[in-house]
């Protein structure tokens, strides 16, 4: 079945040479740069569980990628390997952050670009395609380094950028969301995606409505999973993109890079290199190869059965998907079945995780524009902590849940009456 997801929550390591197309742009800062073509990277997997040849008319319409433009700043000297990218989504139809980013970029020789027209006001579907459709537009002007793609945001600009870069994370090395932030994948191959390649840097300020969110909420959940995260809060900074940090931000990120080659090394799928764009069919072949190498590997057999499972669906209308299909029944007829206590692990520590994450959010001090939701975080941390009692394999989760139970029942008893006095 074809899921939308919702906003609320050759592929091999390249060595050529760099190179600069003929249509580059020079040093400098360039306020209007057309997209020369549709892109031709997955967008729609941005959006759904699935990479089916076409997407639904009603999400373009009359969309046509040509109309579209960004900002692009190139910085004074180009190097001689692949170009590092920062690309910034903004809240507003006008292009963000180039001000913030700028000295970090000029320093470091980092590309910056941030799409015109994409804003929060942009239907979601038209947004997400808009900024795959300004990161191939620079893929095909400049060689650009996966590796060090950074997708950042500020705001609602930075929710997109997370759903961009946990459904699509071969094509990035981090991602920046700035007072914002957002939830990864349900499928367990891309979370194990994820954890294993991105790193992700949550920006906030100190006065910022949306700073218990990242700090009590996302931050923590991230880290709990395994993902690579940190928080930067910028004092006397309220809900704008903080400037003093990004350096050190910038540093962070890069600092992970040996990670993600050493990945890309062993699964040269994790990574999109400079020079591919692969079709529906390679790029379900190359999954499908990389999983089923991974169940060669005892210790990853499971990551590989989660991303033949993720080949079937994503694609479930080519001969990848037919015989990862094969492969699932086959490992699912075996007597032994070990993988099974891996899966029931993972999945109890993302419940784990959440429990905890919602429950310091939404017991914690809320601002006034969120104080009306806090009913219904307390319900959903309540239901996610009685789920962990009910399971109880996790001694300490389990002591965790039976004494935040009780807590948050009164708690909200004593919401229901204030509704009640109110």
């Amino acid at each position: 079945m074809f899921v939308r997801q919702t906003l609320s929550i050759t592929v091999v390591l390249s060595l050529v040479a760099f190179s600069v197309a003929a249509d580059a742009l020079p040093e400098g800062l360039h306020q209007r740069v057309p997209v020369g073509q549709p892109t031709r990277l997955d967008w729609v997997f941005a959006l759904s569980n699935q990479s089916p040849t076409r997407p639904p008319a009603e999400w373009l319409k009359d969309y046509d990628s040509t109309r579209q433009a960004y900002q692009l700043a190139v910085p004074p000297r180009l190097s001689d390997r692949p170009l590092p990218l920062v690309l910034f989504i903004s809240p507003s139809d006008r292009p963000t952050g180039q001000a913030q980013w700028q000295a970090t970029c000029r320093r470091h020789g980092v590309l910056f670009a941030s799409p015109h027209g994409a804003g929060n006001g942009c239907p979601f579907p038209r947004r997400v395609r808009i900024i795959l459709d300004v990161l191939d537009d620079l893929r095909r002007r400049y060689s650009i380094d996966a590796n060090r793609t950074y997708l950042a945001g500020f705001s609602g600009g930075g929710r997109v950028a997370c759903a961009i870069g946990f459904a699509l994370p071969e094509y990035f090395g981090g991602v920046v969301p700035v007072c914002a932030a957002g939830s990864l994948r349900p499928e367990s191959w891309l979370r194990h995606r994820v954890i294993d390649r991105l790193s992700v840097a949550l920006v906030t300020g100190e006065t910022d409505f949306n700073r218990s969110e990242i700090e009590r909420f996302r931050g923590p959940q991230l880290k709990e999973v395994g993902v690579r995260a940190r928080t930067w809060m910028q004092p006397g900074s309220g809900h704008t993109i903080p400037i003093p940090p990004l350096e050190e931000v910038f540093g962070w990120l890069e600092k992970d890079q040996s990670r993600r080659v050493a990945l890309a090394r062993s699964y040269p799928a994790s990574r999109l290199s400079e020079d591919s764009t692969p079709r529906r069919e390679e790029w379900a072949r190359a999954l499908l190869a990389e999983g089923k190498k991974r169940l060669q590997t005892p210790d990853k057999v499971y990551s590989g059965l989660m991303q033949l499972k993720g080949v079937m669906v994503r694609w479930n209308d080519l001969p990848a998907a037919a015989e990862a299909k094969q492969i699932l029944l086959q490992y699912e007829g075996r007597t032994q079945r070990p993988w099974e206590q891996e899966d029931i692990a993972e999945q109890r520590r993302f419940l784990v995780a959440q429990a905890r994450g919602i429950d310091a959010y939404g017991s914690g001090p809320l601002p006034s524009q969120y104080a009306r939701q806090r009913p219904d975080m307390l319900k959903a941390a309540l239901r996610l902590w009685e789920r962990v009692l009910q399971d109880g394999q996790d001694k300490q989760a389990t002591r965790q849940a039976q004494e935040r139970i009780p807590i948050l029942r009164k708690r909200l008893a004593d919401e229901g009456k204030s509704d009640d006095d109110s």
